[in-house]
């Protein structure tokens, strides 16, 4: 089938609301759910998805479903009917709502965290935090997300501490080979380590709580990077043994753009420095690191919405589907002799987000390619080990869209 009949061919299929639609895979297991094309298809009327080209760049951040953006419009309309008076005595029990669901997702108590606007920022306040001294020690990947390192890059110029880097390995053979990896680089001096739950560049899942029971075990705090974890697949914040944990909420949720969230364990919440000062706040109340200004709130409004819309679908059917997606191209292309997978077989190790790259080409190259040959988005990357370009799919991908992929790489590869 063609991009251009698969296309025509879904203009025919009939809107079913959510709950009717799930009732049909109701006695079905969520890996048996995650292969019926059928009920995908069907979800896909749920999302406003372009013809223009395959979205397979859906890690930047995710489309909201359609019942989703009808909320955040709502919401914008209503707030600015009666602007500052909502402003100035309703808007702070909405967001303690909102606050309160999107701890309830991760589960964790409400008092260790709050929502802002990215990952970024959680983990930008986290870093600026600290109260660094000179000669002090931070750990983290050549692997893990630019602006990070850009931020932890200023902290040494500015204070003058050491950023020691490892380099993940692709396809790591045990979990100990992670865990010593960054071990290797702890000194006395380390105060902080950081580590991506997701490597947003790869895919690859990391072993967090074998990292952090070993940071631990040597007196280092751990923050970690979750951009891409949280409502991509299941787990419990508690259950990381993390110090700080960052996320933004526009990915995998399917949150329109603005929202994110920050997790500090209780104990920790004191000694942070918040980045704006707001005496309003007790110094072990995390909402002292919360200080936005006038904010659009009625992005945080629609968190309920979106997590109401995810816990709709289920996340068990989620992680199963997004997985079965990444690994129904993945399996067909590791054997090419000119392409290379950078994520790891392993499907405990990786779920949606993969990585690939063709021998004789740089990954902009690639990205180009499939772009204007194909009319693929992707994104390219090139970092370190790392050289390709990003696939990331979502509920709203049919396996017809991967298979234009798969022909791609073997006339590409061939």
């Amino acid at each position: 089938m063609t991009k251009r009949d698969f296309l025509r061919s879904m203009t025919t299929i009939p809107f079913v609301p959510v709950d009717q639609l799930l009732q049909t895979v109701a006695d079905k297991s969520a890996n048996d759910v995650a292969q019926d094309e059928a009920f995908w298809s069907q979800l896909r009327s749920h999302f406003t998805v372009t013809d223009e080209f395959i979205h397979l760049e859906n890690g930047y951040y995710i489309l909201a479903a359609n019942e989703v953006v009808d909320k955040f419009v709502e919401h914008v309309r209503a707030v600015n009917r009666v602007s500052s008076r909502y402003m100035r005595t309703r808007q702070f029990d909405d967001k303690l709502e909102a606050r309160r669901q999107v701890a309830d997702l991760v589960r964790c108590p409400v008092e260790e965290l709050i929502i802002t606007r990215n990952t970024t920022e959680s983990l930008d306040t986290v870093i600026s935090g600290i109260d660094w001294k000179p000669g002090d020690e931070a750990v983290m990947a050549v692997q893990d997300y630019g602006a990070m390192l850009d931020m932890f890059a200023q902290q040494a110029r500015r204070y003058g501490i050491v950023n020691r880097q490892i380099s993940l390995p692709l396809h790591p053979k045990s979990d100990e080979e992670i865990v010593s990896l960054y071990e290797s680089v702890i000194t006395p001096k380390t105060r902080l380590l950081m580590l991506c739950h997701i490597v947003n560049i790869t895919g690859q899942i990391l072993p967090v709580r074998k990292i952090a029971d070993m940071a631990h075990r040597h007196g280092v705090e751990v923050m970690v990077d979750g951009a891409h974890a949280v409502a991509h697949f299941d787990f419990r914040l508690p259950d990381l043994g993390c110090d700080y944990y960052g996320s933004s909420l526009h990915k995998w949720l399917g949150n329109p753009l603005g929202a994110g969230m920050l997790y500090v364990r209780q104990d920790k919440i004191k000694k942070l420095w918040p980045m704006f000062g707001d005496a309003g706040f007790a110094d072990d109340d995390i909402r002292k690191l919360n200080h936005t200004g006038t904010h659009p709130v009625h992005t945080d409004l629609t968190l309920p919405d979106a997590i109401r819309f995810h816990s709709m679908v289920g996340p068990a059917r989620k992680e199963a589907r997004l997985r079965y997606l990444q690994t129904y191209w993945t399996a067909k292309v590791r054997s090419l002799p000119n392409i290379l997978v950078n994520t790891p077989a392993d499907p405990a190790r990786a779920c949606a987000i993969a990585n690939v790259g063709v021998r004789g080409m740089t990954p902009t190259q690639l990205a180009k390619t499939l772009f204007d040959n194909y009319r693929i988005w992707t994104v390219a990357i090139e970092r370190d080990n790392v050289q390709g370009v990003r696939i990331t799919p979502h509920l709203f991908t049919t396996t017809a869209e991967l298979d234009v992929l798969v022909k791609a790489l073997r006339e590409l590869g061939g």
